[in-house]
């Protein structure tokens, strides 16, 4: 057998990646698969920000950059951030790097040693829990719930925090149930940081993606940037997916070892790709907030839709581009055991692509639910057709 490093054991994976890959295989085959699985704008990059990345290559910035980042990025991620969450930031505040997993990876490796323990939330974004395994920290799940709209408890926050408690990870908007969590139960969670002297990952990268209200972030509350780290980058918001351009913003000593960890592990972030990055953030911004009210359209089409489908309940998301329904009366009705079961007789019967609630972490203790994912960043005539084969397969 193959000698492989035990560490590997702890480590985890996307299922979004491997739906796809199943999905790919299957329309190789001839079948015509919908799928909502894939968690990526179906938009093109504007223009004006692959035209900035043409001119960077044709002046050959094609050599290294500094591990922490162009200046010239850097300044103007600070300039966003100061702008957007209201609060001073200055560029060696700012980590560049090559899309936003790094800077869970990263942060979790500066921040977390073997022993602590990292509150995130469930269900989530599955790096979290990967990473925080990974590093040799215990993660902590905290149960997001159908009737909070998906958002956080605070006071069972304060009873998941002990004195191994190191780390806590936020996602607002939320993937993959399109929850937000509230001003006061982003207040709450501060004071309960600040209380225990906790550090904040404040997952960010849908901020520009809602659809209610104004997007808060916990950095700019009292006393919380100087123990927050928060992730954004250009995928959603910019649809640059394949580009990987993210970045970290969090205290300037963290910044030191976190660009010294990219400096380790990627040397740099491509230095073009940056340059295409300061032109979706200080160039025209109309395609992004166009893609917005698209989002907002195909929300209130797929929530309409699914509600209207016998044994789904399906809330009405705030931001990002998921909706998270409940399937449990689907489940009974079919005869099948689970969520995991209903996604692939919708795959393999009714040619539709959907993640189920295994994909995004355990069962919380108490959970008895079943729900699915879906990401309606796809085209409404994708969204109509996938409702109508769903619909068949649930009504059947």
């Amino acid at each position: 057998m193959m000698r492989l490093a035990e560490r590997l054991q702890r480590l985890g994976t996307e299922n979004a990646f491997e739906v796809l890959a199943e999905v790919n295989k299957l329309m190789a085959q001839g079948r015509h698969i919908v799928s909502f699985a894939i968690g990526e704008p179906d938009f093109n990059t504007p223009e004006n920000i692959k035209e900035a990345a043409v001119a960077a290559l044709r002046r050959n910035e094609t050599h290294y950059g500094p591990s922490a980042g162009l200046p010239v990025l850097r300044q103007a991620i600070a300039a966003e951030v100061s702008r957007t969450r209201g609060i001073p930031v200055s560029p060696d505040e700012v980590v560049v790097v090559p899309g936003g997993k790094p800077v869970i990876f990263h942060g979790l490796l500066a921040l977390a040693d073997p022993g602590d323990e990292v509150l995130y939330p469930n269900p989530g974004f599955p790096i979290y829990e990967s990473v925080i395994r990974f590093v040799g920290a215990t993660p902590v799940p905290i149960p997001l719930r159908e009737e909070r709209e998906f958002s956080l408890d605070p006071d069972e926050v304060a009873r998941l925090i002990t004195p191994r408690t190191k780390l806590i990870i936020l996602n607002s908007p939320h993937n993959p149930t399109g929850g937000v969590i509230p001003p006061g139960d982003l207040a709450a969670v501060a004071e309960l940081a600040r209380a225990h002297d906790l550090w904040v990952l404040s997952d960010e990268i849908y901020s520009r993606i809602l659809f209610e209200g104004e997007f808060h972030s916990i950095a700019s509350l009292p006393g919380m940037k100087e123990r927050t780290v928060i992730l954004d980058g250009f995928s959603k918001t910019y649809a640059m997916t394949g580009w990987r351009l993210g970045y970290g913003v969090m205290p300037a000593e963290l910044a030191t070892w976190v660009a010294r960890l990219e400096t380790n592990c990627e040397s740099c972030t491509c230095t073009f790709t940056q340059l295409a990055g300061v032109e979706a953030l200080t160039g025209e911004q109309s395609g992004p907030a166009a893609m917005v009210e698209e989002f907002r359209a195909r929300r209130d089409l797929i929530v309409d839709g699914l509600n209207s489908i016998r044994g789904v309940k399906c809330l009405k998301p705030h931001g990002a581009f998921y909706v998270f329904p409940n399937v449990t009366e689907a489940c009974r009705n079919l005869g099948l055991p689970n969520a995991k079961a209903l996604q692939e007789k919708l795959l393999y019967e009714g040619n539709v692509a959907v993640l189920p609630r295994s994909a995004f972490g355990q069962r919380n203790r108490d959970e008895s639910e079943e729900y699915v994912r879906l990401s309606y960043a796809t085209s409404r005539e994708n969204i109509i057709e996938g409702l109508k084969r769903i619909k068949a397969i649930l009504e059947a």
